[in-house]
């Protein structure tokens, strides 16, 4: 008997047969002989329903009212997810997040776990029941006020759930069969990874794939959590995501998996680039301007500096950004450039960013090459260019950027036989 975490994505209930055709799954769980716990999102587009609704009725709503609002949606779910189960003859029983005991900081929106204390789960298992829990939501201890976690809060959820329980493994559910080289949408010849490591997890996750949110992998990897990333929609084996020491459980079956140098291609239409042209070519300059955008709320992601200009003395700093932070960037860049001295502001949001991820790129030589030979045959321009130990990322005309994943998909010889199935749309 192992004990099974599993987590469900809004698209996996996303009305009542969804909901009937997980309990069954649930149900096939428990009558082979595991514990089971689910973490449930909220059904479908809900959260988003209830986003537009708030900012109707109030144009900056409150956080605390926010969470108290966004957090009734995976209620809704665990509770209609219970009642199924039920009417197939298994006692389970639903649990809000602060019922659950996963206690929280304070932030309202995006607040992060501190502590998860599942008193009431181990009692409910130890009493044979199926254990249902909202996603997405805890409480803080000192205000005692609902918060929630922000997006992809129910992987996270089902992840801290799994190391405080001591699970064998977190199965995350949703709409593909697993991690894929690259998003099937875009790369329709994607194909779906045996496996991969926690830090190529973390690579992709940042940087554009949805499969998985990179709390939720962070998470994991910090506490030894093993996840299984599956498709509600079949039985097929999905995605382990392997951390440090953890072995693929179908290596014990004599099945050898795969080791490619790069694990897959990554794609984000979600970030801006802005551009501070003029800026004095001397000491402390870049230090002010990135202060200035830290305050501000902004969370960079690629910088760039071009060579000065002999004749001016003069340099551009270019640096990416998501697209919802420009604004208020740019707004504190204004109001203190007279202070720093730069001469204008440039914004440009119709970027895309392209990464490669492999912990192979580690030992292996000519990675970098194979990219920009494949995104120069096809006559894609770069515009900014990053790397680390295991990634190289580009940033491309927004435009472009599908093709040129193609290509460098190809390039890289992650291109299978078959075109990908996506059984309902979203990748969640």
């Amino acid at each position: 008997m192992a004990l099974i975490v599993q987590k469900y994505g809004g698209s996996s209930v996303a009305d009542a047969e969804s909901i009937k055709r997980v309990a069954k799954r649930i149900v096939d769980t428990r009558r082979a002989g595991h514990d089971v716990v689910v973490a449930v999102s909220a059904m479908g587009d809900t959260t988003d329903e209830l986003l537009d609704l708030a900012a109707q009725v109030a144009p900056i709503p409150a956080p605390r009212e926010l969470d108290m609002l966004l957090s009734s949606g995976e209620r809704i779910s665990m509770a209609l997810l219970a009642m199924a189960i039920h009417s197939m003859g298994f006692d389970a029983r639903s649990f809000t997040g602060p019922q659950a005991g996963m206690r929280t900081d304070s932030r309202h929106g995006s607040a992060r776990i501190v502590e998860v204390t599942p008193t009431r789960l181990r009692e409910a298992l130890d009493e044979g029941a199926i254990v249902i829990v909202a996603g997405f939501q805890g409480i803080n201890d000192d205000t005692q006020d609902i918060t929630t976690l922000g997006r992809g809060g129910s992987d996270t959820t089902a992840v801290a759930l799994a190391a405080a329980l001591d699970a064998d493994v977190c199965e995350i559910y949703s709409d593909v069969d697993g991690i894929f080289t690259a998003d099937p949408r875009v790369v329709p010849l994607a194909h779906k990874l045996s496996q991969v490591s926690s830090e190529e997890m973390l690579e992709l996750a940042a940087n554009g794939a949805k499969v998985l949110y990179i709390r939720a992998v962070e998470y994991a990897r910090r506490h030894g959590v093993l996840i299984h990333a599956r498709s509600t929609f079949t039985a097929n084996e999905g995605t382990y995501v392997l951390g440090e020491g953890m072995k693929n459980p179908r290596e014990s079956q004599g099945e050898a998996m795969e080791e490619p140098i790069v694990a897959g291609v990554a794609t984000d239409l979600s970030q801006a680039k802005v551009t501070v042209a003029g800026v004095p070519d001397v000491p402390g300059k870049a230090a002010e301007i990135f202060k200035i955008v830290a305050k501000s709320g902004a969370n960079v992601d690629m910088i760039v500096q071009n060579v000065s200009a002999a004749s001016t003395g003069r340099t551009d700093i270019s640096f990416t950004l998501p697209k919802s932070d420009a604004t208020a960037a740019l707004k504190a860049l204004a109001a203190e450039q007279a202070e720093v001295g730069f001469e204008s502001l440039l914004h440009d949001d119709q970027i895309g960013k392209l990464s490669v991820v492999g912990a192979g790129m580690r030992t292996h030589s000519g990675v970098s090459a194979i990219l920009f030979e494949a995104l120069s045959t096809a006559g894609v321009n770069l515009e900014m260019i990053s790397t680390s130990e295991i990634r190289i990322s580009v940033v491309v005309r927004g435009d472009e950027l599908a093709e040129a994943a193609r290509v460098v998909h190809a390039a890289y010889g992650l291109d299978g036989e078959v075109e990908a199935v996506v059984a309902a749309g979203t990748g969640r």
